[in-house]
């Protein structure tokens, strides 16, 4: 099991995908947030904007996704994301069909990412208390199947060719939330950036400032310590993916 990709040298150009505003915050955001400042141009792609997650009977669907999609530009200038693209699926109804992956061919044709970062599909449950959404794993499925084949193949979706949009060959996949992660990213300098950026999903997370730093500090020290190696010679705060080399 290796612990670090193939490459050398930082992505040049990153597209997210996520299945809600703030998926990426809880999970990659201190790996986005490193890549930036390394250089990278990160963008993202939200296929739904969020518009059932709140338990509040007073408040709309669509007012619900306007503010999560705000919550998810202002998450976006914290960690220096160039831009946030949203889709307009309607949250808890998404399924992984040649709709939503020409939706998606098309954003990976658009941006030509070097590295795709996606949801694992096959991330069903997690230990005793954790169901994954079947959103997430829609957007998993969905990602992957866009990236490889239907992106790099010229007579997949011809009528993306009258829109501009060549094929593209997307080299690295990293995969968050896995069910069997391989590589660790070290966020030890960018886990403040990472909980700075998840507080603006207010919608979500709340108020309590305090329990969410604790939380957040323990998730990325139990990541760390499950390295094959362990923690020694590493940060204390990481983050996991299943990596993937296409070409």
């Amino acid at each position: 099991m290796t612990d670090q990709p193939s490459t050398e040298s930082s992505p040049r150009r990153v597209l997210v995908i996520q299945a809600h505003p703030d998926d990426a915050e809880f999970v990659c955001a201190g790996t986005v947030a490193k890549w930036v400042r390394e250089g990278a141009e990160v963008h993202y792609c939200s296929i739904t904007s969020g518009d059932k997650g709140s338990p509040d009977p007073s408040i709309s669907g669509p007012e619900l996704a306007t503010m999560r999609e705000r919550e998810q530009r202002s998450a976006c200038d914290v960690l220096g994301v160039a831009s946030v693209t949203f889709l307009g699926y309607l949250d808890a109804t998404l399924v992984p069909d040649l709709a939503l992956r020409r939706e998606l061919t098309r954003v990976i044709r658009r941006i030509k990412p070097d590295v795709l970062v996606c949801q694992d599909p096959t991330m069903r449950y997690a230990g005793q208390e954790y169901i994954n959404h079947p959103d997430h794993i829609a957007a998993g499925e969905a990602a992957l199947a866009a990236v490889f084949p239907s992106a790099r193949d010229v007579k997949t979706f011809p009528e993306l060719l009258d829109e501009g949009l060549q094929p593209h060959t997307t080299p690295e996949v990293y995969i968050f939330g896995a069910r069997e992660p391989d590589i660790w990213v070290d966020i030890t300098d960018t886990i403040d950036i990472k909980i700075a950026a998840l507080k603006e999903h207010r919608s979500q997370v709340g108020e309590n400032s305090e329990e969410l730093d604790d939380w957040m500090h323990e998730w990325g020290r139990e990541t760390a310590r499950q390295r094959p190696d362990g923690s020694n010679g590493f940060g204390e705060f990481a983050e996991s993916f299943k990596y993937m080399k296409l070409g």
